[in-house]
């Protein structure tokens, strides 16, 4: 039976099919080898782009672009108030275009157009924060290490970065790493999913009018196998930010350290949420709808996991079914929709996959579990299992569906213990009136973000990344422009050199 309020996709009336190309040292370019890529939107079944088939080819002539650019210096060389004046016009820009970029990220990757009104509002956001820290890069200087010594370490912007992005936030993932970097001096090469490229295509048409010099930013379109594969090992890269799954970034990782270059990953996670008896019950039920269900569950940072106390279980476990009946699912260009389209039939398949097994191995489908027929697009129901035991596939890896798993605790020790049992790390909640409650587990559960009686919030100046196979290193936050750089240690002896290795 369903479990949501079913909201059937309209025909794509009055919307052309969009034709683009790469940005490659300033210019709009088709690939060398001629293909072309085509992309059918998740919740319509049509055509709605197509892009450039890149190649090693292409990779290669962006990655020369980039290299060039920053050797010759122009965007590097520009003061901290000069690349954050272009950053503001850019963030500025996107603002213009915000329903223009909302439309093709609901299309191409199935999201409630809602929702991505909402991404791209908090793009602009990250971008304009991003423009700040231009003006706040800074060394340290070292005036205490006697009268003939001054140290001064710089920061130095690190080279050329390739940037690699999925398809389940196309705008809003590139925006949490290409600022920084340019706010730092960097030239880059981005390369975002096949599946959902039209967006970033867009911010390279807008930080060309917002005056980026040509090779600081390109754009190559294509599949990680033809196109992707050389920005993790050509030896122009300086660095390689990565988001996606764990296993491609494992791949990048190994390929990254052939030439020893820097990376930068976010990946999976398979977050709980830690839920005590004295919670908030009220506001905790909605989050955990929220958290296992929004963007369809294909979320790096879905709540996918409720830890909850013995005593409550059955209570929460019913209002959560019950909530999720409310929740509309259905056409992504529907004001009122919640929830869109799974990405691709393949992915759906793999979601089913994962819901049969949970009941095959004793997990009680409470409800949903099934696939949405509309007649077009691919769309799964809202899934709730209770009964999950700690050692099932659903409960320790990333379905990236909306599917929520149930497990239950007696005592703090054992919800936290349950919390680190896994591989990932990359986020959690601990819900719990009792403040010293939230802050001993909080403390104790091994994540890059833990959320006290909240779930999922943010804001660009908290820093984003996770512990153990959901990453490494941190975007977002006042360091996030840091991270795109070296260091460098000026040791200046002043005066005569007082001890001399060899006398006369």
């Amino acid at each position: 039976m369903v479990m949501a309020v079913l909201v059937a996709p309209k025909l794509l009336t009055g919307f052309a099919v969009r034709d683009f190309k790469m940005l490659i040292n300033g210019e709009w370019v088709a690939a060398l080898e001629g293909g072309v890529l085509e992309r059918a939107a998740p919740s319509h079944g049509v055509t709605v782009s197509r892009y450039p088939e890149g190649t090693k080819a292409d990779a290669e002539r962006a990655i020369a672009a980039a290299r060039q650019s920053f050797d010759a210096g122009g965007w590097v060389n520009k003061t901290g108030a000069e690349r954050s004046n272009i950053l503001l016009k850019a963030a500025d820009l996107i603002e213009s275009r915000a329903e223009e970029l909302s439309l093709l990220d609901a299309i191409e990757a199935g999201k409630p157009i809602s929702q991505v009104r909402g991404e791209i509002a908090g793009a602009v956001d990250i971008w304009r924060y991003a423009a700040a820290l231009a003006r706040d890069l800074h060394g340290e200087s070292y005036n205490t290490l006697g009268d003939g010594t001054l140290g001064v370490v710089l920061r130095e912007a690190i080279g050329v970065v390739s940037m690699i992005t999925p398809w389940n936030f196309p705008f809003l993932i590139v925006s949490q790493k290409l600022p920084f970097a340019l706010a730092a001096g960097c030239s880059c090469v981005v390369k975002p999913s096949e599946l959902t490229s039209g967006s970033t295509l867009v911010l390279g048409e807008i930080l060309i009018e917002a005056g980026i010099p040509a090779g600081v930013v390109n754009i190559i379109t294509g599949t990680g196998a033809d196109a992707g594969a050389l920005l993790s090992t050509h030896a122009d890269v300086d660095m390689v930010s990565f988001t996606g799954s764990t296993g491609v970034g494992r791949l990048i990782m190994a390929n990254a350290a052939q030439g020893l270059k820097k990376v930068s990953l976010e990946l999976g996670g398979k977050n709980p949420q830690i839920v005590f008896p004295d919670a908030d019950l009220d506001a905790f039920i909605d989050a955990a709808v929220f958290g296992a269900y929004f963007n369809a569950g294909e979320c790096c940072n879905a709540g996918s996991r409720l830890i909850l106390h013995k005593d409550i279980a059955d209570d929460v476990v019913s209002r959560i079914a019950a909530l999720s009946k409310k929740v509309k699912l259905g056409d992504p260009l529907d004001p009122q929709t919640q929830v869109g389209a799974i990405i691709s039939p393949q992915h759906l398949q793999k979601i089913s996959t994962y819901i049969s097994g949970a009941s095959q191995a004793g997990a009680t489908v409470v409800s949903g579990g099934g696939i949405v027929d509309f007649g077009a697009g691919h769309f799964m129901e809202l899934t709730l299992l209770s009964d999950v035991t700690a050692d099932m596939a659903v409960a320790r890896e990333e379905v990236f569906g909306p599917v929520l798993s149930v497990l239950t605790f007696e005592t703090a020790e054992e919800a936290i213990h349950i919390a680190n049992s896994i591989d990932y790390g990359l986020s959690a909640s601990v819900w719990s009136r009792d403040f010293d409650t939230c802050l001993t587990v909080g403390r104790k559960v091994r994540a890059g973000t833990i959320w006290m009686n909240t779930f999922m919030d943010g804001a660009p100046e908290l820093p984003f990344g996770g512990y153990r196979q959901s990453g490494q290193g941190r975007e977002l936050g006042r360091h996030a422009v840091e991270d795109f750089t070296e260091t460098k240690t000026l040791n200046m002896h002043i005066g005569s050199r007082k001890t001399l290795w060899v006398c006369d």
